[in-house]
């Protein structure tokens, strides 16, 4: 072998060697450090079959907020009516709970009747964030802003739940016409960034990303869940976690920003319709209409959704429609002080609060 290459087969065994040096001695940093993907058993939904109950379960308590423990052989006894076969194994997996109670038209509140004389009737209308998902009845933001708007004048206020999950436009639209006849001075309507109406192939990208509410990149099951075996090389792991985190994550902020952009303009157009039809009709019932739009509580100290929010805003301004941005309140805050639960990004009770809080004064000014 002549010297040149003598000399490049040292350095490339040089190289190589150090490569595999800093590997192992990566693989034994975080070997000790216990190293692996945060995964969590996935979260669990018992209803019964009329939708009159529904216990939203989670993995673990890890801000001890939930006080429904089903390991407890009493608490499932309670709740065993509506899931007789499957309520142990959803114990066994997820145990820690939150109970919902729903009336005649499936929203978490008592029953829907005639406006009670001297009262002014808010009507919350919206998805799962509106409904409180993984949040105490209490504890929701349509409860709390009753007690508020009580509290700041001379008015009688009640204010009703009517929110619905898993609810998107044209359902929202739907519902709006449920609870108009009901007489409301007020309603509010909490917009979720992946409300708007959505065209066939749009919607067909959703398969592709993790829409950043239920987290299902933090979900595992089985040896996921429990963790890595003796064998799992860490890094390789680590590198492969860091490298499916960032494709998802590129593949949701497009699939968010393109939804109110021109992949998705006549779902978007649609979308803007029935908030204008929403608008007009309230008015012509003698109420007000109001968008608050919710932020999704991601990277709230760089949040990637400003132009969202300013399209919807601008949208609004345009047609005449009554709107609030909560951004503003949350912008810089930790956004997982803000979740639910881990693998479940959903606004906790303190989110629930401030939007309460946010939204008293844009409600009085509706006159």
């Amino acid at each position: 072998m002549r010297p040149r290459a003598r000399e490049a087969a040292g350095v490339a065994a040089l190289v190589a060697g150090s490569l595999v040096a800093a590997l192992l001695l990566a693989e034994a940093g975080l070997r000790l450090a216990h190293y692996h993907p945060t995964r969590f058993p996935n979260t669990a939904r018992v209803v019964d079959p009329k939708w009159r109950a529904l216990l939203d379960c989670y993995p673990t308590n890890p801000r001890g907020y939930f006080d429904l423990d089903l390991r407890d052989e009493a608490t499932r006894e309670r709740f065993r009516w509506m899931a007789p076969v499957r309520l142990d194994a959803v114990a066994r997996r997820a145990p820690w709970a939150v109970e919902f109670h729903y009336n005649a038209l499936r929203f978490r509140d008592v029953e829907l009747g005639p406006k009670p004389p001297g009262v002014r009737r808010v009507m919350v209308l919206g998805d799962s964030f509106t409904e409180g998902q993984g949040v105490k009845e209490a504890d929701t933001y349509p409860r709390r802003l009753e007690a508020l708007l009580n509290a700041a004048g001379t008015d009688r206020w009640e204010v009703r739940n009517c929110g619905r999950r898993a609810t998107d436009f044209p359902d929202l639209y739907a519902l709006f016409e449920q609870i108009l006849p009901f007489a409301p001075d007020v309603i509010v309507y909490g917009m979720v960034l992946n409300d708007a109406d959505r065209s066939p192939e749009f919607q067909a990208r959703q398969t592709y990303v993790n829409d950043w509410i239920p987290d299902r990149e933090r979900v595992g099951e089985g040896p996921a869940a429990a963790g890595m075996g003796p064998l799992d090389l860490r890094i390789f792991a680590m590198i492969s976690d860091r490298i499916e985190s960032w494709r998802t994550s590129r593949a949701t902020l497009r699939w968010y920003r393109d939804m109110y952009a021109e992949p998705n303009r006549e779902g978007w157009a649609r979308t803007q319709d029935y908030l204008r039809r929403m608008n007009e009709r309230t008015r012509a019932a003698g109420g007000r209409f109001l968008v608050a739009t919710w932020p999704l509580l991601v990277a709230l100290d760089r949040y990637p959704f400003d132009e969202v929010h300013r399209t919807i805003a601008r949208s609004c301004l345009a047609a005449g429609i009554a709107h609030i941005d909560l951004l503003p309140v949350f912008r810089g805050r930790s956004a997982e002080a803000l979740w639910v639960h881990p693998v479940d990004r959903h606004p906790n009770e303190v989110a629930h609060r401030m939007a309460a809080e946010t939204l008293v004064q844009p409600i009085l000014a509706l006159r």
